[in-house]
């Protein structure tokens, strides 16, 4: 086969695949430069460090900022409202699958309708209620996780209900009725046939929700002003406000490659699941 005609059946993919390679680690090449870079500004920011290599950022981002806080602030409530969450849309999950019940469509259908409409649209009413348990219940209200983890609830269970559902209804229903015929109870089905079966569904839902949570700055943005209440998208956000945002880019780019350890961290662990996971039940339902 000549070069022209290997061009033009396979070469021309290989030539697609190095340029989408480059297009997609050029930001992360400059955030990384950007972070090496000691005199940590953006106008002497360049792709290949030029003005050598120092790791004085990352020293500044814990000493100027309260980025360990913001950081244990996101673990936190990320990783309790994804597990939180990942149970109630299990539990949500088999009862709409196996079980028959008065209002069952119409639950399915109104979770499916609710999902329609972002959280953001009831902000005010959210923020009212809140500001009224800030006055009885300080210790859940605003400038704590616990007000963002019951939010953020209300946002994934939807979703997460109709992903594991789908699973669910893949599972054939003999190995119910078998398991009930040697005596087990449902709450036994659930926890010891069932759920072992569905844990790719599982990682998927739970890494999906951890990293919207991680990732979401609207709502917690209007609840989370005490700078040791932060979490990580609102402390980074804040590094770029008003004039500070040239001087400022060397720490936040070093704070940017930091907040990313979490969410690698976490798709690596489940990254055996997450294929079969998504092919398997989310294009079930």
């Amino acid at each position: 086969m000549s070069g022209r005609r290997w061009f033009a059946r396979v070469g021309w993919r290989h030539l697609v695949g190095v340029l989408a390679v480059l297009f997609s680690l050029f930001p992360i090449v400059f955030v990384f430069s950007a972070a090496l870079n000691p005199i940590g500004t953006l106008n002497s920011t360049d792709l290949v460090p030029t003005q050598g290599v120092s790791v004085e950022n990352f020293g500044n981002l814990f000493n100027r900022t309260k980025f360990g806080w913001w950081f244990l602030n996101s673990l936190l409530i990320a990783g309790l409202a994804a597990a939180v969450s990942l149970v109630l849309s299990a539990l949500a999950a088999y009862a709409f699958s196996r079980m028959r019940f008065a209002g069952r469509r119409v639950g399915l259908l109104s979770l499916l309708l609710i999902q329609m409409f972002p959280q953001f649209l009831a902000i005010v009413a959210i923020f009212l209620v809140f500001n009224t348990i800030t006055n009885l219940w300080p210790s859940i209200g605003f400038n704590t996780p616990w007000s963002l983890i019951l939010l953020y609830l209300g946002g994934a269970l939807g979703v997460n209900t109709w992903l594991m559902k789908g699973f669910f209804d893949t599972l054939p229903r003999e190995l119910d009725e078998s398991a009930v015929m040697d005596g087990a109870t449902h709450s036994q089905v659930f926890l010891r046939i069932m759920l072992p079966l569905v844990a790719p569904i599982l990682a998927v839902a739970g890494l999906l929700s951890f990293i919207t949570t991680i990732n979401e700055f609207l709502i917690a943005n209007v609840f989370l002003t005490d700078p040791e209440a932060k979490t990580l998208a609102v402390g980074m956000f804040g590094l770029l406000n008003g004039n500070e945002r040239n001087n400022n880019f060397g720490i936040f780019a070093a704070g940017t490659l930091l907040t990313a350890i979490p969410t690698v961290a976490v798709f690596q662990f489940l990254q055996r699941y997450i294929v079969s996971g998504l092919t398997a039940g989310a294009v079930k339902g």
